[in-house]
């Protein structure tokens, strides 16, 4: 049984990206959950390699840091002067002295790679006993990149950049996409023998294939089927155009399991996402970083998610969520806001105008519209009238607000922490609580309600509402024109109950 191949991984990473004009690092610009580097780690990840060597140079202090994020186990090798593709090799090679077997190169800013094409390319390399093989793309536009020179009999003879080619060469439509397997002992012995004699005076890694020819070794190119995964990335205007066909292959790729896309053209999942069967996204819908939508949920329109569960049959409408957790059967939205720690329960409501942070809605519980949620446990089935606020901050600490199983809190109420209003309990509209409200009592603090009949008369003379009045007198209707007082059981009830 042969042994598997020991192989190593080179991402060149050390370029600044000038026309990014950026102070990224440009393969640190973010795409659809992953960086650009990050997506070609994602890519060379399942290829198995013994060591994966990362050269940096511009910015290597954030690439390093990102490194340690995303990939711990990869080597950082730092290329200070960007002397050339071949040069930037050569430095991460004898950071890896000891390995053997196949290396791979492959440039940082091609994001759409994926894992099957490299692996396409390296089962090619290693199944041909190549010294070394080029991924190469028939493309509609070759311009700016290296052209595959092969002679009559249709073998590579050379990879040419364009400020290099002759107007023939120029012609030609396939590119060389920036990544190469090698052999990695007759790699070494070629990068010896790089030459800067070109316009850039740099030392280019695709001259290894013509000094490989020369030596009458096997070279080979492997034509990747769809050219799109090759692109690379040097402006942002490129770096948009990459966004929207990794956007469109992410979308299709859900739709294909099951998932509704009601406008894909305004809806951006994250690689990094994960979306249930028969979920429905509607227009407009941002899923970002670690977010996670149900079977049968139905997010958007207008909706943004990072980092949020939301679960089966949950509803989630014009709303934005950080951190937060949508139970089963929720509700959400719209016009809602979900800070982090924000945990809905099985079949909660949180409605329009409403922010929630660092709290739990337990299973029915209601918080209906025009509410702020701090720090706080709402209970089972309990309903937050319209303009609550769970006042949670005295100006140097937070404090936590407790709502009982079933317990009823008017309108337009103030809960100031810590508090608790225990099951059971209604609190009346307007009231101002700092103090325990006990399991079935009532907690009311407004003051006694009173009338000065005939203020409008004396003070607002010809006006609109003066003249009102004065038809209701006339009417024989009360001055103020209101109804009778009502009792004070009537009137603390009266206005406390929220839909």
């Amino acid at each position: 049984m042969s042994q598997p191949h020991r192989r190593t991984v080179v991402v060149l990473a050390a370029g600044e990206g000038k026309r990014m004009k950026s102070a990224l690092p440009k393969v640190l610009h973010p795409l659809l959950g992953r960086t650009l580097l990050g997506h070609v780690l994602a890519a060379a990840g399942p290829l198995g390699a013994d060591r994966t060597v990362v050269v940096v140079g511009h910015g290597a202090e954030q690439v390093r840091a990102h490194l340690a994020e995303i990939a711990p186990d990869a080597t950082g090798v730092l290329q200070a002067e960007q002397l050339g593709t071949g040069h930037a090799v050569r430095i991460a090679l004898d950071a890896v002295p000891e390995s053997t077997g196949t290396v791979v190169v492959i440039n940082g800013d091609v994001p759409l790679l994926r894992t099957g094409t490299v692996d396409a390319l390296v089962t090619a390399h290693e199944g041909e006993g190549a010294a070394a093989t080029v991924l190469a793309a028939e493309v509609p536009d070759p311009t700016g990149l290296g052209r595959i020179v092969r002679d009559a009999a249709g073998r590579l003879e050379q990879i040419v950049e364009e400020r290099d080619a002759t107007p023939a060469q120029r012609a030609l439509r396939e590119i060389n996409a920036g990544i190469y397997a090698f052999d990695l002992a007759r790699l070494r012995a070629a990068l010896g023998k790089l030459s800067t004699d070109n316009d850039q005076g740099e030392e280019y890694l695709t001259d290894v294939f013509g000094l490989l020819v020369s030596a009458g070794e096997p070279v080979g190119v492997h034509v990747a089927a769809d050219h799109v995964e090759t692109l690379g990335c040097n402006d942002r205007v490129e770096l948009a155009g990459l966004r929207r066909l990794l956007r469109d292959r992410v979308n299709e790729a859900w739709m294909r399991t099951g998932v509704t896309i009601l406008d894909p053209a305004t809806t951006w999942i994250d690689v990094t996402v994960t979306v249930g069967r028969d979920a429905v996204l509607d227009q407009n819908t941002q899923l970002r970083g670690a977010t996670v939508v149900g079977a049968e949920a139905v997010v958007g329109p207008d909706v943004t998610l990072i980092d949020t569960v939301v679960g089966p049959a949950a509803t989630v409408l014009r709303s934005h969520a950080t951190g937060a957790e949508v139970g089963p059967g929720a509700s959400v939205g719209p016009y809602a806001y979900l800070r982090p720690a924000a945990r809905l329960a099985e079949k909660a409501k949180v409605g329009t105008f409403v922010e929630v942070k660092n709290s739990d809605v337990g299973p029915g519980a209601k918080v209906p519209h025009l509410s702020y949620v701090g720090d706080a446990t709402i209970g089972a089935r309990a309903n937050i009238g319209a303009a609550t606020i769970f006042v949670n901050y005295d100006g140097v600490n937070k404090h936590r607000t407790v709502v009982g199983d079933g317990a009823f809190v008017g309108c337009d109420t103030n809960l100031i922490a810590p508090v608790e209003v225990g099951a059971g309990a209604y609190v009346a509209a307007g009231s101002a609580l700092s103090q325990d409200v006990p399991p079935g009592a009532l907690g009311v603090t407004r003051a006694p309600q009173r009338n000065i009949e005939g203020w409008v008369l004396r003070n607002r003379p010809g006006t609109v509402s003066a003249r009102a009045a004065e038809q209701a007198r006339a009417a024989g209707e009360d001055a103020s024109g209101g109804s009778p007082s009502a009792s004070e059981g009537e009137a603390i009830h009266g206005g406390a109950e929220t839909v």
